[in-house]
């Protein structure tokens, strides 16, 4: 049941956004902005990652650098201190980037391939944690050449976030398996999908209590970790549809990293920001004319980056809506901080 107040939906609004010149030549699967600068790593179907230096004052951005995978690639994130990229692929390999050496390096290995990577902040050993369609789980430490640990999936691997000490790992068949990072090889929690449909992206809230889920119907679901939150204020909510007989799906989410508000984006190619709090969105945008496949603000939330392309959402040849129609972009919106700031619930001041 959707719990979002419908009265205090806003206008949509069209987005006159820049466009990242040189975007990947074959579909964009990740984008991810460094923690501590604006620069910008992005995976793709054509076997590479790119970063790109963003300049918000000219509002522009520029290719630094690219290294290739021996397959498509499927992931990227960055570690915490900026100074290196991994991302994983249909290689099956997870690959490390040194942005001042230029070097890259194979860190990972899976018999699958890696879905998805994400860098583990435990504040002490450098580690990195791969989810792969092999069903398996696995985290390496980056000065040995083996997984320091690997845990059983249900599934394969379909989404992955980490926010210390928070991980949440989405795999087919709407599996959701919790993990505190402080005992990284114990399962503290597994459920079900609220949603009914196949698992599309997960993201966890900024104060690592919860999660948000989105999946292939058009919906998507607000968890809360703790039992009595999860019974008060867990809820699902419909978005990306048309007049509720077009239905898309939810391809991305990301939290704000000051606000704690949302994005989505979907298969229908427009954006939102949310507040799941008060129950609002806060501000809607209309089709860029194909689907929206990921996602990200940079560290201060002033840039919002939107990756274009096709999502293979209707098929592989579909006759009006083909491959041929689409172009692989990358846009950077000036997000404003009305259209993501918390507001207060209905009646309430």
């Amino acid at each position: 049941m959707s719990a979002f107040n419908r009265n205090l939906i806003p206008t949509n609004e069209t987005p006159k956004d820049y466009a990242i010149p040189t975007p990947p030549t074959d579909g964009i699967t990740q984008l991810s902005f460094s923690p501590i600068a604006d620069y910008l790593a992005v995976s793709s179907w054509d076997n590479q990652v790119r970063i790109y230096e963003v300049n918000q004052t000219t509002g522009s951005a520029v290719g630094k650098a690219l290294y290739p995978h021996e397959g498509p690639a499927l992931c990227c994130t960055w570690s915490k201190d900026g100074s290196k990229v991994f991302s994983g692929g249909a290689d099956k390999a997870g690959r490390m980037f040194d942005t001042a050496t230029g070097q890259a390096m194979q860190i990972a290995q899976h018999d699958a391939p890696i879905k998805c990577i994400k860098w583990v902040d435990s504040g002490t050993t450098p580690v990195v944690a791969t989810g792969s369609w092999d069903k398996t789980l696995k985290y390496w430490d980056l000065r040995t050449p083996q997984p320091v640990l690997s845990v059983n999936l249900p599934e394969r691997c379909y989404a992955m976030d980490l926010i210390f000490p928070l991980m949440v790992v989405a795999t087919a068949e709407r599996h959701v398996m919790i993990y505190d990072m402080r005992n990284p090889g114990t399962v503290f929690k597994q459920s079900q999908s609220p949603l009914k449909w196949q698992t599309r992206t997960v993201a966890c809230f900024n104060a690592a209590n919860g999660y948000a889920i989105g999946s292939i119907e058009g919906r998507v679901g607000i968890q809360y970790l703790d039992e009595k939150d999860n019974q008060t204020t867990s809820f699902s909510f419909k978005c990306h549809r048309e007049n509720n007989v077009n239905v898309y799906a939810v391809n991305a989410i990301s939290f704000h990293p000051l606000h704690g508000t949302f994005s989505t984006a979907g298969s229908d190619g427009t954006f939102n920001f949310w507040d799941k709090d008060s129950k609002q969105r806060l501000k809607g945008f209309t089709s860029i004319g194909c689907p929206i496949v990921s996602t990200t603000f940079n560290r201060n939330g002033s840039i919002f980056a939107y990756a274009a392309g096709y999502d293979w959402s209707k098929g592989y040849q579909q006759p009006s809506y083909s491959t041929q129609q689409i172009k692989d972009a990358i846009f950077l919106h000036a997000v404003k901080d009305e259209d993501v700031k918390p507001r207060a619930a209905k009646g309430k001041r």
